[in-house]
């Protein structure tokens, strides 16, 4: 049976995260002391006490999670046992480091300049997002194509997540004033997100450069297990290719579903979702059918998983 890690993404992140793993296992502790070192902050005290309001800052959420799905793969080895990889959005880049193409270090650099440049790009360019539940994707795509430009306003897909549930990013003024447009449309749910910017969309071009001349300082290697992109949902192992995906996936949506679909489609019956909370489980459920579905986020989750894993290799 195949085995997939699913790594999260940003608004799975909870103060305490990685609390349990660092107090149980030393691998998981020397994780969060390494990242504290090459920060020159420490991120394991945010995680470990926030408070929520600093927690929740994207220039901190994204290198916490990071570090705490690192912790979680040197806790549990993981990436040993798993044929194939995804991150949702940030996720990506765990993903690549769980599949050997980036370094620990590389990785964390990396993440933390995308969360200080899109931090930026939140308080320059006031932008939100929203999720539509109940439309098709081609529905939600026709509906912004239609919407995007007017009064000057962006609003673009920017997570196709599961079949029937999207979210949309833009302008604040223009992604509140469509939504009630989407509901005319047959959406269930139309809810704004608690997020400090536009993200996946136009609105993060200022962005892109300096994330972009960072991308290409960096050493990538070739995967050494199939990763799936997050810009098209498909199979890569080739280095440059999964270094310009890297880079475009800051402005383009997170093709989520066909992620998923995919991966099954290429024969991955096991999916596993590293790091907190169980958002992406959720997302499997919803997409994929006879598969088995499970998570690790705590202490408790990691023994769980240890003491599987002589049953799935």
């Amino acid at each position: 049976m195949k085995t997939a890690l699913m790594f999260s993404g940003q608004g799975s992140q909870y103060v305490g995260m990685g609390s349990t793993l660092a107090g149980e296992f030393p691998e998981a502790h020397d994780v969060i002391v390494r990242a504290d070192e090459a920060l020159g902050y420490s991120i394991g005290e945010i995680m470990r006490i926030g408070p929520a309001e600093t927690l929740t800052q994207t220039r901190f959420t994204q290198v916490a999670l990071f570090v705490h799905e690192a912790a979680i793969l040197a806790a549990t080895d993981a990436d040993r046992i798993a044929e194939a990889v995804a991150g949702h959005s940030l996720g990506e880049y765990t993903a690549l480091y769980a599949a050997g193409v980036l370094s620990f270090h590389d990785a964390l650099v990396l993440v933390k300049l995308r969360a200080e440049l899109m931090f930026e790009a939140g308080q320059s360019v006031q932008g939100t997002m929203a999720a539509i539940v109940g439309l098709s994707d081609e529905q939600v795509q026709v509906t912004c194509n239609e919407l995007n430009g007017t009064d000057g306003g962006v609003i673009v897909p920017a997570n196709f997540n599961s079949p029937g549930q999207v979210v949309v990013s833009g302008s604040v003024n223009l992604v509140r004033s469509s939504m009630a447009i989407f509901k005319e449309r047959g959406a269930r749910i139309v809810k704004e997100l608690q997020v400090s910017g536009a993200f996946h969309s136009p609105l993060l071009n200022s962005a892109r450069e300096g994330l972009k001349k960072a991308i290409n300082s960096v050493t990538f290697s070739d995967a050494r297990i199939d990763v799936y992109i997050n810009v098209s949902g498909a199979r890569e192992h080739r280095a440059e290719a999964l270094r310009e995906a890297l880079i475009a996936q800051l402005t383009a949506p997170v093709q989520w579903t066909r992620t998923m679909q995919t991966m099954y489609a290429d024969g991955v019956r096991r999916f596993i979702e590293v790091g907190p909370g169980g958002v992406l489980q959720g997302l499997a459920k919803r997409t994929v059918d006879g598969v088995e579905i499970s998570g690790i986020d705590t202490a408790d989750d990691a023994r769980k998983f240890i003491n599987s894993t002589s049953s799935i290799q």
